[in-house]
């Protein structure tokens, strides 16, 4: 079972969309690679740091109409040209995100659409494991992706401001994604639920970040975090928590049995082994239970005072969270745990 990391963001960064770019890229020309080096498709680490970095707001299962940033696809179908190097190619990503700015984009429509990215504290290992995965290996894509590459390339997808086709649609139907609950296990459903919060949640947060800066964003999470919880539970049917042994707000603090398992995960991640959610099902009820874990776009609110959190956005987070106890986290850390309750 695939564990996804909680807010984790992105090389949003990598915003650097344009559907405007006139290179010529490679995507007609992308086949699965099975091998490179000593790594498969399968156990590359850029990989891994691509899900945990970049998933939150690159994923490519996002919904196209609401997504708050381009999939990482497109990203590599604009970077990776038919005459650029690996090498080559690492340096142009390294160079946007290391300092975005709207002038090293090679993606600028969508800039224009999503906004440019808030500066990220990267390290320039992880970013390079990241675009050569990317570059060495096909990677996922939304099913719409590729559609709209081949009209692009065929120069009848035209853009407005708002990077939306002309008549103002996308022109996609991502589905339902609980329509096949019932063929599902109730791990998978659980973690459906608790993906389809985070995003609702990541792309309101990000999309607040993006546009209004941290401190913004800590007055959103004060405010909305809980209704959009709340209605993310009333639209699944079930009861969605996300709980602490470390609270922010104390309604979050995590119950005995809730502390044993977050117990357990952190004791995983620290002897770098796997690990799985928990479900269980009593009466007729499932719950369940799986990580949160941060990364670097986290520490701007969860990591160490004064080096990773700015004073004005600490000055907030004490007003408004008098026993704050969510800070001092570094990256890849479990900062509690989804607690989901459903019926079976």
């Amino acid at each position: 079972m695939k564990i996804y990391t909680i807010i984790p963001v992105a090389i949003l960064m990598l915003v650097l969309a344009s559907c405007q770019d006139t290179k010529k890229n490679d995507y007609s020309n992308q086949s699965e690679v099975k091998k490179t080096g000593t790594y498969t498709a399968t156990n590359h680490p850029g990989k891994k740091l691509m899900q945990a970095k970049c998933y939150l707001c690159h994923n490519p299962t996002a919904d196209h109409d609401n997504r708050i940033a381009p999939p990482m696809v497109a990203v590599k179908s604009h970077y990776k040209t038919d005459d650029i190097t690996k090498e080559e190619f690492a340096n142009a990503i390294w160079h946007f995100v290391e300092k975005p700015t709207k002038e090293k984009s090679k993606m600028r429509g969508a800039v224009r659409r999503f906004n440019l990215m808030p500066y990220q504290p990267f390290e320039k290992a992880d970013i390079k494991q990241i675009s050569d995965y990317m570059y060495d290996f096909k990677i996922d894509e939304p099913e719409w992706f590729k559609d709209h590459i081949e009209e692009e390339s065929k120069g009848k997808l035209q853009y407005r401001n708002d990077g939306k086709d002309v008549d103002g649609t996308d022109n996609v139907d991502t589905g339902n994604a609980y329509a096949k609950a019932e063929s599902k296990t109730h791990t998978e459903i659980g973690m459906e639920y608790a993906f389809s919060t985070k995003k609702e949640l990541g792309k309101n947060l990000m999309g607040t970040i993006q546009k209004k800066g941290t401190l913004e964003a800590v007055k959103f999470c004060n405010k909305q975090a809980y209704p959009i919880t709340d209605s993310m539970a009333v639209a699944q049917n079930a009861s969605i928590r996300r709980v602490s042994d470390k609270p922010r707000n104390v309604e979050n603090q995590a119950n005995a049995k809730e502390l044993g398992i977050i117990e357990k995960f952190k004791k995983a991640i620290a002897n770098n082994e796997k690990y799985e959610p928990v479900t269980t099902i009593e009466d007729g009820t499932v719950k369940f239970y799986a990580p949160i874990t941060t990364n670097s776009m986290c520490l701007q609110c969860h990591g160490s005072p004064k080096k990773d959190i700015k004073t004005e956005v600490l000055t907030a987070l004490t007003n408004l969270y008098p026993e704050d106890k969510a800070t001092g986290y570094g990256v890849n850390e479990i900062r509690g745990i989804w607690s989901i309750t459903y019926k079976q």
